[in-house]
């Protein structure tokens, strides 16, 4: 199952601005923190990358970028997370060798989380748990029995996906899941650090109760 840091937050479309989101993550201490900009042209990502890799530079947040291994490597973020459709895991290690970068892995049944066990990623996104609109075709949802077995039977640290928030999360946590990854929970509140804060209180509060 691997080690437990909590949050991993995604930023997409941040009501606050990315460069606020992400300072505010580096305040709360938020252990992952990735980029996600669906659709946007590269020369906007790559631009939104290096503020928020300046942002991050020296903190105890590691910077993650979505999908992309060459802008990942291109702002020497702390690594990047792959979705099943995206470059395979060891291309992407081939591509960016550089030691000790993170790579991340999307699974969404037993399955993709037997195969990516195989590859040994730092770490695999499990979900989604609940429905959620932020992807344009979504995955079949797997409830919380579902991601509680995969999370059990995980080698590698998992993190819980999908339609997360503070209504639904102690569950998430009684249910086994030591990480949980939320986008909308955070993106959408003009005050992330606030949000945040409120999210790593449930978290602290059901882990201290577990």
């Amino acid at each position: 199952m691997g080690d437990a840091f909590g949050l991993y937050l995604v930023m997409t479309d941040p009501v606050a601005g990315y460069e606020a989101c992400a300072a505010a993550a580096v305040r709360c201490g938020v252990r992952h923190l990735q980029l996600r900009m669906k659709g946007a042209p590269r020369d906007a990502v790559l631009e939104t990358a290096l503020r928020v890799r300046e942002i991050t530079l020296g903190s105890d947040t590691l910077f993650i970028v979505n999908d992309d291994v060459t802008i990942a490597r291109e702002v020497d973020a702390d690594g990047v997370h792959l979705g099943q459709r995206d470059l395979p895991l060891d291309e992407a290690r081939r591509l960016w060798p550089a030691p000790g970068k993170r790579f991340g892995l999307s699974t969404h049944n037993e399955q993709q989380a037997l195969l990516a066990s195989r590859l040994s990623p730092d770490y695999i996104g499990v979900g989604p748990v609940f429905a959620t609109p932020t992807k344009a075709v979504p995955d079949p949802v797997l409830g919380l029995e579902r991601m509680a077995s995969i999370i059990r039977s995980s080698p590698v640290a998992a993190v819980a996906i999908g339609g997360i928030d503070c209504g639904n999360l102690a569950e998430v946590i009684r249910r086994g899941a030591r990480n949980f990854c939320v986008v909308r929970a955070v993106n959408r509140r003009p005050d992330p650090e606030t949000a945040i804060r409120e999210l790593q209180y449930i978290w602290r509060q059901e882990r201290g109760a577990g």
